[in-house]
């Protein structure tokens, strides 16, 4: 009897998991040049609804993709691209490659120190010597993006708000920080809970793990090089845990929100400026109602 009642729950449990897997296989738009490109469709919120797919995309960078890239991105229907790279970034990594007629919508996160910031990430992936990015600045960085790029999250979700730019894609470099806190916040306007947000977040790691294996290893030799060491004496931790994301980075956003405004929705409201009517408009347009 106990073995019938295991071999049930464990059926139980390996059917959720493929269901999972099927879902998120869904969300995941294969593509030549970009490997984190995502739909954020289908996460159901505290009331039911789910968030429609096939109107929201966070990716990373967007220039290497290839040819049949950018067709795949026009049979999406894709309307708008929402660029968070520095201009520095841009110069020395490349423009978007999109199809004909899609907007552009520049918003390069440079306010305050920011820009500082990513000139201290750009040297260090340009040498490998990442002794002034520390494990720490990882969750940190999520608690400053909080702060101090708020009208471009701002911008964002009104751009989001506006039919003609749908479907819409936001990104960064990897679709990793900029990129996540953007998700955090505009699922958290949603009314997605917290707990799927993180689960969102962490996925990339899950479709970047081969870009993320080949750049540390990478980056392993770059610092070798810089430092005058062999590879194997290189200390990887800062390396490590830039690119390897922890649940705890992107949980340090909501710690900064709820510091400063008290709650997520408060930050939203408060720190973005972004009214109860704005934020049931958008429902309205991006969540699907409950079955």
């Amino acid at each position: 009897m106990m073995v019938k009642h295991f071999l049930f729950l464990f059926t139980l449990f390996a059917a959720a998991v493929a269901l999972a897997d099927s879902v998120e296989d869904k969300r995941h738009v294969s593509l030549d040049g970009q490997s984190n490109f995502r739909d954020i469709g289908g996460y159901e919120t505290a009331d039911g609804r789910r968030v429609k797919w096939g109107v929201v995309y966070r990716s990373g960078e967007l220039h290497k993709l290839s040819d049949s890239d950018v067709l795949k991105l026009e049979s999406l229907g894709i309307k708008a691209v929402a660029n968070f790279l520095t201009k520095k970034e841009i110069e020395s990594r490349g423009h978007d490659r999109l199809p004909d007629g899609v907007r552009e919508i520049p918003l390069p996160m440079e306010a305050g120190n920011m820009g500082d910031l990513a000139e201290v990430v750009i040297e260090a992936r340009s040498t490998g010597d990442f002794s002034k990015v520390p494990a720490e600045f990882n969750p940190e960085i999520h608690r400053l993006l909080i702060t101090e790029a708020r009208e471009y999250y701002a911008r964002l979700l009104r751009e989001l708000a506006e039919p003609i730019n749908r479907p819409m894609v936001y990104h960064c470099s990897h679709g990793v920080h900029r990129t996540g806190i953007a998700t955090a916040i505009l699922l958290s306007a949603l009314g997605v809970p917290w707990e799927t947000v993180r689960e969102d977040y962490l996925l990339s790691n899950k479709y970047r793990k081969k870009e993320i294996d080949r750049r540390i290893s990478e980056l392993q030799l770059q610092a070798a090089d810089t430092l005058l060491v062999d590879p194997e004496q290189v200390d990887m931790t800062n390396i490590r845990a830039f690119y390897i994301l922890k649940g705890s980075y992107i949980d340090a956003s909501l710690d900064e929100a709820v510091k400063r405004y008290g709650s997520m929705d408060a930050y939203i409201r408060e720190g973005l400026g972004i009214t109860v009517e704005e934020i049931t408009s958008l429902r309205k347009q991006l969540l699907a109602p409950v079955q």
